[in-house]
């Protein structure tokens, strides 16, 4: 197991390579599928875990289509609303459901994707994405509490295996997080997004 300070050295590094797309970044023009996926790729590239993982491929933005997450392209190019819808898939295709994510992006779709008055899809977007970057102070102190706890657990083990027992806390409190997080926004769908339709 790393020692305290590489794994704090590690989990901040890997907060300093959480980064969004910033819609100035976008192409100003429509793309070709092709296009799409590269962009995509080489603008996530920092989010894969392996080096093999296909960040978008054409047949997950197909189903984004059909399934009615992404507006179909225009004569087979995608715009820059285009982009920024599938950059939230992207980021709830993790976590959520299909059909989950659609309740949460359908409504967004339907009255901001063609909107182009001053509450538009970009500005939707560069809101919510400002948002996330103001979270890393607070995951960051989360993370490493939660670490520091974890150090806390199983002293009475054998010394031999204390180490993997204090990563598997560690592991164990990290994943009951996210699955309290999950069960949070899964009732806010079933519930605020049911009972509030647009």
């Amino acid at each position: 197991m790393l020692n305290t300070e590489d794994l704090i050295t590690e989990i901040l590094n890997s907060f300093a390579r959480l980064d969004y797309i910033k819609p100035e970044e976008i192409p100003n023009i429509d793309l070709y599928m092709d296009q799409v996926t590269t962009f995509m790729d080489s603008r996530l590239a920092s989010s894969r875990r392996y080096d093999s993982d296909k960040i978008l491929t054409k047949t997950m933005i197909n189903n984004y289509a059909k399934n009615k997450l992404l507006p179909p392209p225009v004569k087979k190019k995608y715009s820059r609303n285009h982009m920024l819808m599938l950059i939230f898939i992207y980021y709830f295709k993790n976590l959520l459901s299909i059909n989950d994510i659609q309740k949460i992006l359908s409504p967004i779709s339907e009255k901001y994707f063609q909107t182009e008055g001053e509450l538009n899809l970009e500005a939707l977007y560069e809101e919510v994405f400002s948002l996330e970057k103001s979270e890393i102070k607070g995951l960051k102190e989360d993370v490493l509490a939660k670490f520091q706890e974890s150090r806390n657990t199983f002293r009475e083990a054998p010394e031999e295996d204390q180490d993997f027992l204090q990563l598997f806390a560690f592991i164990c409190m990290l994943s009951y997080d996210i699955y309290v997080r999950k069960q949070i926004i899964e009732k806010l769908i079933d519930n605020a997004l049911e009972d509030n339709p647009r």
